[in-house]
């Protein structure tokens, strides 16, 4: 029985993690998770279990803790799982002195630990910054260490709240160009308003193009993104767009349940998603494709019609960018076990989890729904079924490469999914 592998090879190394132990780790690392149920928690390869509490121990040293002066950070607590291959370090370098490197890593309060992990992964500190938002709503920052003539990447997903997390954003890179960066990009692993890319009606903005300007104006120099909803998103931009994919890291994670090939079906749950369920399938052994015919009548409403393709007895796997409120990805799991199917799988990158996401996706519909932590969980949020992997290995592997002013390296670039 031939045993599912992706046909690239992904991430096989240049990680700078340090030297630490797995415990030793701990005592210099923040990134402590409890889980309320039983979805899985684990980064790097050594987890720390005690009944029902996971403790995750990066193998890195953290110089200090996130502090954020307008209290605590929106994101509560993230669950992490990556696999074989994608945490495999080829020197263990100790961190990477400031005064050795003119690359700067700064976060806003929309997913700081992401940031961490990645600055983690890069061998790097975490840039010291002030963020606190006044008592009329107004956000103030200001930098707490000289950027100038440094190359700044400033990690800030546009996630709910997304006005709240964008106009930071924006503040943030104003705050860079007056201190005098020489370069300023915006790492954006969700970007918000990405859906309304296109007019659908009369009358209708286009928001995706008006924060793509926003951005511009602010001051970056690059667009560093992850899965963005539609590529033609990358041309409201006039600055370079550097397009990365979350599909490696989900499919090295599908990889190691040793699926038989001939068992799969890869699924698109609307015709908009064909291409991009189609590379998928196309890495997983050239796995079958099967379409979900829907009809959406409303924003956030969606009624599934029928299937395209054969199901019956076979393991599916759902492929979307984002899951928002679950209505497309949980009516599509219910024609796919009409049809036949022997287990669903849920994979997409981005977690919005609007209500009642949750209530849909634990109804027990689905075997496993497999993510990415490009926006983060809330603790409440977590249910049995999920499985949250990292994009930090990925991000801070594309910002390297970006600082060095390479595409290739060791490996194909595209191999990383990198445009």
């Amino acid at each position: 029985m031939a045993s599912l592998a992706p046909s690239n090879s992904i991430l096989a190394g240049r990680s700078r993690f340090c030297d630490a132990s797995p415990i030793e780790a701990a005592s210099h690392c923040p990134l402590t998770s409890r889980n309320s149920g039983s979805a899985r928690i684990d980064i790097g390869k050594s987890v720390l279990r005690s009944g029902g509490v996971a403790r995750y121990a990066p193998m890195c040293k953290l110089a200090e803790s996130l502090h954020f002066n307008n209290g605590t950070p929106r994101v509560p607590v993230f669950s992490e799982q990556t696999v074989p291959g994608l945490f495999v370090s080829r020197n263990t370098e100790e961190l990477v002195p400031r005064s050795d490197t003119k690359l700067r890593i700064f976060s806003g309060t929309a997913n700081p630990l992401l940031a961490q992990e990645i600055a983690c992964y890069m061998g790097l500190e975490l840039g010291k910054i002030k963020i606190k938002r006044f008592a009329d709503g107004e956000i103030y920052v200001q930098l707490q260490e000289s950027v100038r003539g440094c190359d700044v990447f400033l990690v800030q997903p546009t996630c709910p709240p997304a006005n709240e997390n964008l106009m930071e954003l924006l503040i943030m890179i104003d705050a860079c160009r007056r201190a005098s960066a020489k370069n300023i990009t915006a790492v954006i692993p969700y970007f918000g308003y990405a859906r309304a890319d296109r007019k659908t009606q009369g009358r209708e903005s286009i928001a995706a193009k008006l924060v793509a300007n926003l951005i511009t104006e602010a001051g970056a120099n690059r667009v560093l993104a992850c899965d963005l909803h539609s590529g033609q998103s990358m041309g409201y931009f006039d600055i370079p767009v550097d397009h990365v994919y979350g599909q490696p890291v989900i499919l090295d994670y599908l990889a190691s349940k040793a699926i038989s090939s001939s068992d799969l079906v890869v699924v698109s749950p609307d015709v908009g998603g064909v291409a991009r369920a189609r590379a998928f399938a196309k890495k997983l052994s050239d796995a079958p494709l099967a379409i979900v015919d829907k009809r959406r009548h409303a924003h956030n409403v969606a009624e599934v019609m029928n299937l395209i393709g054969d199901v019956r007895g076979k393991v599916a796997v759902m492929v979307d960018d984002m899951i928002d409120t679950a209505g497309t990805i949980a009516k599509g799991a219910e024609l796919l076990h009409q049809e036949g199917a022997r287990e669903v799988y849920a994979c997409s990158t981005h977690a919005v989890f609007s209500p009642p996401a949750i209530e849909r996706l634990s109804g027990g519909l689905f075997q496993e729904v497999v993510i990415t932590n490009t926006i983060p969980v809330m603790e409440k949020n977590y249910f049995p079924q999920l499985t949250v992997l990292s994009v930090a290995n990925l991000l801070g592997e594309t910002i390297w490469r970006v600082h060095d002013d390479c595409s290739g390296g060791l490996e194909p670039f595209s191999s990383l999914g990198i445009d």
